[in-house]
């Protein structure tokens, strides 16, 4: 059963970037064929926008796992669960990054939440997933550790 998931899709203002794609097109094509610049810049658009969605990872937390993308982890490998937003999370994300942390970060959504990972034979310190709601992933994934004992 899943307590907790959340897609990391992108927001408004990057589908609005996107629709640049369609001038952009017709620009390029313009001089060869109107019609043919619009379509492809209509098709370009729904791939782009195809991609974006298919593209975002799902966070989620259930079933005694934490799953940020591909990755997944037991929640009993799970230590110290903090939640970021702000300049916090920006230090997160920059100046205060581990390069040997897995990463699950989306440049459209800003607050993360660092997981310590207190597995042995992980090389990995901890996970830094992006998420618009840190507090309900950290007390998600606290809930599902507690559910594990």
């Amino acid at each position: 059963m899943t307590s907790y998931a959340e897609r990391l899709s992108p927001s408004l203002p990057v589908y609005i970037a996107v629709v640049l794609v369609i001038p952009a097109s017709i620009l390029i094509f313009a001089p060869i064929n109107l019609v043919l610049g619009v379509v492809i810049g209509i098709v370009l658009f729904i791939a782009c926008v195809v991609a974006l969605v298919l593209g975002s990872p799902i966070v989620r937390v259930g079933d005694g796992e934490l799953r940020a993308g591909a990755a997944r982890i037991a929640v009993a490998h799970v230590g110290e669960v903090d939640g970021f937003r702000g300049d916090a999370a920006i230090a997160q994300t920059r100046t205060r990054l581990d390069a040997r942390a897995w990463i699950v970060l989306r440049g459209w959504v800003k607050p993360v939440v660092r997981v310590e990972i207190v597995d042995p034979h992980d090389p990995v310190p901890y996970w830094l997933v992006s998420s618009r709601h840190p507090e309900q992933l950290r007390d998600a994934i606290l809930a599902e550790k507690s559910a594990q004992r």
